[in-house]
Parts: structure tokens; sequence; C-alpha cells
């Protein structure tokens, strides 16, 4: 803030009033900007802290989000491992029980895709309005389905293919246009395999097709010419798969295969021959459990860190840290600590304990014991149960989610602080404009006063200095 003081202030009473001014100014202002500056810097921390721990439970939430998956299991006890991944893929479960099995591809399963005949003028030929109709597996079949689309005037061979896109898309149906030397032709694909599964379409003129019929010149060593009125199944008629496990042959309508194997989960990629071995996962599971201990530690730490002020050689307290004496932080460590606490729905393994976690009473954070979770492995076999301690029904993950969504959800306590806080800025800043608006009155008043007293003393001195001369003058006069 520029002084209104002007230079040359004190001329007429030799005073300093400059410095007599700006003494007074600042003995007048140093309470209130000592206050600003306090709850400034007080306000400056707290944001930061509570900034810090916002970002780290967002990140500890997004953890327990992927180790809680079920979709993508994290602490599953076995694990599978093909020597061909091009053939299939296995995932085991916790039920899965150690060994090798040999399996042999003959054939994977196939769904149904089906073209029309040829239409010369392109794919915005003309299409009769009506009802066509999209059959799948044979009548007599409990998988046989029928489905209904309403085609109206005006529709071409895009416009269908659009409308079953449209409707049927999650129905496993899609439909595209394909354009060959004879002209563009509905192509109707369904992603449900399986004999029996092939598609059919009737009810309008020109879009018939009988599924269960090979399309001339599209089967594997078909000889025959196709030709514009050639229509029917494209490839081959839907198959199911055959394979053999062990020299136990096997067919299937899907080539996910959850209850062939008990414990064992495999999806067939191709033919060919591949060996899966299923052994216990510790690696992975340790893995996963001291992704949960970084994790939690991140935020055990930081509230550790920004609540414990720093110490003397003696002990004694000494810096603040950013959130010292704050409720908070502690808070947010207690509800994380209840979960930890609380049995789980194991059969053997029902606390964190006989994994080797602990928790370290000073500083809140947990000790990961890797020799003793080895022992619980490989001794006493528990890697079957850690998945339902953390991820099954009421696990850990879910438990822990639960304790810490009332701090991170939207509008929840963390952002009621931070709004706060941002409040209590904003008030700050207010507050120093306004002490620097008054300041900047008071150094103008106080400057006016002085400078207006030094003119007068400068006045008075100037009179007094001519009645001196005068009374001097007189004198001379009376000796001469």
């Amino acid at each position: 803030m520029a002084s209104p003081i002007l230079p040359g202030t004190g001329l007429g009473s030799g005073l300093d009033t400059g410095a007599i001014v700006k003494a007074l100014v600042n003995a007048d202002k140093a309470a209130k900007q000592g206050q600003i500056d306090r709850g400034t810097t007080a306000n400056t921390a707290s944001i930061s802290g509570i900034g810090t721990i916002k970002s780290l439970l967002a990140t500890f939430q997004t953890t327990l989000a992927t180790l809680g998956n079920t979709t993508e299991p994290q602490f599953t006890g076995f694990v599978a491992t093909p020597s061909d991944t091009k053939v299939l893929s296995a995932t085991a479960s916790n039920t899965a029980i150690n060994g090798v099995y040999n399996i042999k591809v003959d054939q994977i399963a196939t769904g149904s895709k089906i073209a029309t005949a040829a239409f010369g003028t392109g794919p915005t030929t003309a299409v009769p309005k009506g009802t066509l109709v999209i059959s799948t597996g044979a009548s007599s079949s409990d998988t046989a389905k029928t489905f209904n689309l309403d085609v109206p005037d005006g529709s071409t061979l895009e416009s269908v293919a659009k409308s079953i896109n449209n409707k049927y898309q999650f129905s496993g149906l899609s439909a595209n246009i394909v354009t060959d030397s004879f002209g563009s032709r509905l192509v109707v694909s369904s992603s449900n395999t399986g004999a029996g599964s092939d598609i059919s379409l009737s009810g309008i003129a020109g879009l018939e097709v009988d599924g269960t019929k090979v399309m001339d010149g599209t089967a594997p060593n078909d000889t025959t010419a196709a030709s514009g009125a050639s229509s029917g199944s494209v490839g081959g008629l839907a198959q199911d798969a055959k394979f053999s496990i062990d020299g136990m042959p096997i067919t299937s309508a899907s080539n996910k295969l959850d209850k062939t194997v008990s414990g064992l989960s495999m999806t067939l990629f191709a033919k060919g021959e591949t060996r899966v071995v299923v052994s216990p996962n510790n690696d992975g599971l340790k893995a996963s459990v001291q992704k949960f201990v970084d994790a939690y530690n991140a935020v055990a730490n930081a509230i550790t860190s920004l609540t414990k002020p720093s110490l003397d050689d003696d002990g004694n307290p000494t810096i603040a840290a950013a959130l010292t004496g704050d409720a908070l932080p502690r808070s947010i460590l207690a509800a994380m600590r209840g979960p930890l606490a609380e049995t789980g729905n194991g059969d053997r393994l029902t606390v964190l304990s006989q994994l080797g976690i602990t928790t370290d009473q000073k500083t809140g954070a947990l000790n990961f014991n890797t020799t003793k979770f080895d022992a619980a492995m490989n001794d006493k076999k528990l890697g079957g149960e850690v998945q339902t301690l953390f991820s099954g029904d009421n696990g850990l993950m879910s438990r822990m989610t639960k304790a810490i969504t009332p701090y991170t959800e939207t509008g929840g306590i963390l952002t009621t602080r931070s709004d706060a806080l941002t409040k209590t800025k904003t008030k700050l800043a207010n507050d120093q404009l306004a002490l620097d608006r008054r300041i900047e009155s008071l150094t103008a008043v106080l400057t006016k006063k002085y400078n207006d007293m030094d003119t007068l003393v400068g006045k008075l001195k100037a009179t007094a200095s001519n009645i001196t001369s005068m009374f001097e003058a007189m004198n001379a006069q009376q000796k001469g």
C-alpha cells in the first residue's frame, strides 16, 4: 500500500513526522494483522492437510474397489495356467483342486450367420412392408425363440439392418449389409452358439432365408458356385464345441465352460491341445494382501504426519503439524480401524492376525508378517478362504468401504470441512482488505494532521524569527 506521507514532511517542525505516523499506524494495525496472519497460516495448512487426506482416501477407495471386484477376483486361492493360451483361457476358483488337465479341442462352438439373396440395386433397395420374423433354433427345441420386427413403408435393406441392431442387439442378434459381385445382401448373425441354434428369416418377400441350409459356395470344400439367388447359412451351420479332458470326450453348446471341471472356468478359443496346471495362488494372494496393507498404511501414516507436532531433544512439542489438534483425522483413522477388528465369515480363517497382519498401536499402520502368511498358506492351507475374508459377503473390502464412505462421498464430511475452510479463507481475505482500507485511511488522516502541525510550527517559527529580528534591530538603534 503506497504511503500518503509526502517527501519533506517535518521540514517546518524539524520532527520526523513520517516515522511518527508510521509508528502510530503500526501500533494500531499490529493486533488485527497478527490475528489475520495466524488465521491465514492455520487455514492454509488445514486446507492442504484435508486435501491430502481426500486424495489418499480416494486412492484407498479405488484400491478397495479393485481388490473387492467379484468379476475379476484378486484373492483366489488357486491359479490355473494353460500351456497354450491360444487354445483356451482358464481361471481357478477357491474350490479348485491341485492338478494337471490335458485338454484337446477338436472344434469350438459357433453361432449362426445367414445371408439373403442378393439385391442388384444395392443397400438402398426398397423392402416391402410387413413383419420380419427372425427364428433361432429348431421349432421343437426348448431353446427356440422368435423375434418379430415391424418393417414400415419406405424401408430399405440398410434401414432393416439398422432396426435389427437397435432392437435386438442385447438379444445376441446383429445385422449388416454385405455387397458382392451379385449385389447387396442382408447378413444376420447370432452370438448364441451351439448346434440347432441356426437363424432363419421369414415374413417378407425377398428376405426369406432357411438358415438350416448352407449357402452355396460358402462352406469349406464346397465347390458349388454361389449365385445372386443363393441364400442360407454362411460358412456352415451352428455347431457345438467338441473337446476332451484327459481323454474323456465332451460336447458343449458354449465355448465358456464353467461347470465342466469343478472349481475351474475355461473359455475355448481354437482347435488344438494344451495342458492346464492348477496350483495354489500363494504369491498372488500375498501380492493382493500387500496392496491392501500399503494402501491402508498410506492413509494411516499421512494422518500421523499431519497431526503429530515436531518435538525437541527433550520430547516437547515445538512446531505444530498441519492438523495438530484437529479431531477429524483421528476420527477417520478410528473408522478405518473398526473393520479390521471384526470377525470374518470364513470357516477357519476369520481374523487378519491369522495371516500375519497386525496393527501398530503407536502409528496406527498395519504390519504384514510374510513368514506367518506363508505358514498360513503352506501349513494350514488357508488360501481357499482368503477371498471370503477380504471380498466375500460382508468381507473386509466392503466393510472398509462402508466405513470411509461418510467421509469421501459427495457432500460428505471431508467435502463439508473443505467448504468451511474455503469460506474461512475468503473471510480472512476480506478481513485483510478491510484492514488495509482502514490503515490507508488512518495513515492519510494522521499524515494530514501532522503535516498541518508541521506547517503551523513552521509559521510560528518564522513569526518568532521575525520578532527576534525586530528586537535586535531596535536594540542596535538604541546603542547607536
